[in-house]
């Protein structure tokens, strides 16, 4: 039995970091470094995301693509660490307010220290 809480952390925030990577890239011309040195992490785990060795086991609703997108370019405005760690909850919280878990994980279990999945 898995928690709400150890799927986000093991599937969900991999696939929002792989995701964002690849926005970067794409569509800001990020190098794996300058990646890298946005999502603090190594460009060695950045470019595992890029291969989709890292983070590929989530299909995310074109309306979380989206709203991976636009903190994506949030990201390039150099904003504090607070604001970085509230953009990736909101990302996760849209993830699970999108159903995502409903469709693709039915058998997931609600955290009894966060309550219902649909009240995160």
């Amino acid at each position: 039995m898995k928690t709400t809480c150890e799927i986000m952390v093991q599937k969900v925030l991999p696939a929002i970091r792989a995701e964002i990577a690849r926005v970067l890239f794409s569509e800001h011309r990020c190098t794996q470094q300058e990646i890298a040195e946005i999502l603090c992490l190594s460009r060695a785990a950045v470019s595992q995301y890029m291969s989709e060795k890292r983070g590929a086991e989530v299909d995310f609703s074109e309306d979380v693509h989206r709203e991976i997108r636009k903190f994506s370019a949030r990201l390039l405005k150099e904003i504090d660490q607070k604001e970085q760690i509230e953009g990736m909850c909101n990302i996760c919280r849209y993830v699970q307010r999108s159903g995502w878990f409903y469709k693709n994980l039915p058998e997931a279990v609600s955290c009894s220290l966060c309550g219902d999945k649909e009240q995160i």
